[in-house]
Formats: C-alpha cells, sequence, structure tokens
C-alpha cells in the first residue's frame, strides 16, 4: 500500500527545510508530548490498584489465550516508574518524526508494529512472564524511520534515525537474546515491524507532469 501525494502542500510538509514541514514537526512533538502524561495516569492507576495489577491483567503472557488481549493493551503498561521513565524521551523522539510523516500512515504503522510485536512475543515469549512496555513500539519507529530513509530517499529520515541510535547504542544490543529480565523478541521483531511498515506505506513522489515540448517529434516515413 503506497500512499501518494495529493497536493505541492503534501509534499512541503516531507520536505526538510520547508516551514510546513516545521509546522508538522511542531504538531507531531505537541501530540506525541501529550501521549506520555496518559501513561503516567496509566501507572498511577495501576500503583493505586495495588501495583502489578494492570501489568497482569493487560500484559502479554505468552502462549496463554488469557495473556493474547496483551497484544493491544502492553504498550500502554510498564512495570515501574524506572521502566516508563526510560521509555519517556525516547517516544517522544521517535514518535515524533514518525508522525510527521503523515497521520494516516503513522496510525497504520504503529498498528502493524504492536501486532507483529506483541504477538511475535506471545508465539515466542517466555511463557513464565508477562511482558509490557513501548519498548516494542520504540524499536519499531525507530525501524520505520531508518527504512523510510531508504525507501523515500529521505536523508532527513535516515539521519535522524541514525542520530537517535547514537544517542541510545546502549539500548540496542537488547534485540539480542539476553538473560536479562528484557523482552529482546518484542525490541528485534518491532524493529523489522517498523522497516516492514516504511516499506508498506511508502508514500511516492508524484511524477512530473510532461509539457508539449517533452514530447518527441513524430517520426518521419517516406510514401
Amino acid at each position: 500500500m503506497a500512499y501518494g501525494l495529493e497536493s505541492e502542500r503534501d509534499l512541503a510538509q516531507i520536505r526538510f527545510g520547508t516551514q510546513e514541514f516545521y509546522a508538522s514537526l511542531g504538531r507531531a512533538f505537541v501530540t506525541m508530548c501529550a501521549v506520555i502524561p496518559v501513561l503516567f495516569f496509566i501507572e498511577v492507576l495501576d500503583v493505586g490498584l495495588g501495583g502489578g495489577y494492570l501489568d497482569v491483567a493487560g500484559g502479554i503472557i505468552p502462549r496463554r489465550l488469557d495473556g493474547l488481549d496483551g497484544v493491544l493493551f502492553s504498550p500502554f503498561l510498564h512495570a515501574g516508574w524506572d521502566h516508563l521513565y526510560g521509555n519517556a524521551v525516547p517516544l517522544i523522539l521517535v514518535g515524533t518524526f514518525a508522525l510527521a510523516g503523515g497521520v494516516k500512515r503513522f496510525l497504520w504503522s504503529t498498528g502493524l508494529i504492536m501486532l507483529i510485536s506483541g504477538l511475535g512475543v506471545w508465539f515466542i515469549g517466555d511463557p513464565n512472564s508477562v511482558v509490557v512496555g513501548a519498548s516494542g513500539v520504540i524499536f519499531g519507529y525507530l525501524g520505520l524511520l531508518f527504512a523510510r530513509g531508504f525507501v523515500e530517499r529521505s536523508w532527513w529520515n535516515l539521519g535522524v534515525a541514525a542520530f537517535i541510535g547514537l544517542l541510545y547504542w546502549y539500548q540496542l544490543y537488547n534485540v539480542l537474546p539476553t538473560d536479562q529480565p528484557i523482552s529482546w523478541q518484542g525490541h528485534l521483531l518491532g524493529l523489522i515491524a517498523g522497516a516492514l511498515a516504511a516499506v508498506l506505506f511508502r508514500r511516492r513522489r508524484p511524477k512530473p507532469e510532461h509539457s508539449i515540448f517533452d514530447t518527441p517529434p513524430p517520426t518521419l516515413h517516406d510514401l
């Protein structure tokens, strides 16, 4: 599914340096900042219910039917304040640039990342664990930006992904198997899902209109 550009304004919104680009980036930043208080409110609610109740009720429990609904709910839950603090800033950063590329395909991409990452954890995760957190989505957005840089020849997307990767290089090891209580499966599959979303929901630049001067002259034939 590729999205076409409907107007010059759409094109300007993804062209680095234009007024429309910065306006789109600003709106995306405000939106992502508004998401974070929601996550904190959910954590406050979880603590108020005794701590961990919502995590177990809404988290992914691998290979158990009662844990399958966590594919939808787990990205909104966190295992304590440190976990939430650690995800908040990266989510704002990668989410802002992912959203600035267009609301519709941001929503489609987010859904695909949650689905692939969540189902992957449910199938191959540790059956004795409960998996919560937005890390899979964060890695998904990182993969989305990086792959979008190549798919759409967008150097600013590629640059942003590289910059964030440098800021959080120590976190990139979390896509590899580890003995730590970290869902590396969700991280790895989220990264792959983001790259897939960049391909499926890519935006193609419109072909330039040809003028009559671009048309080659007719070939003359002898009678």
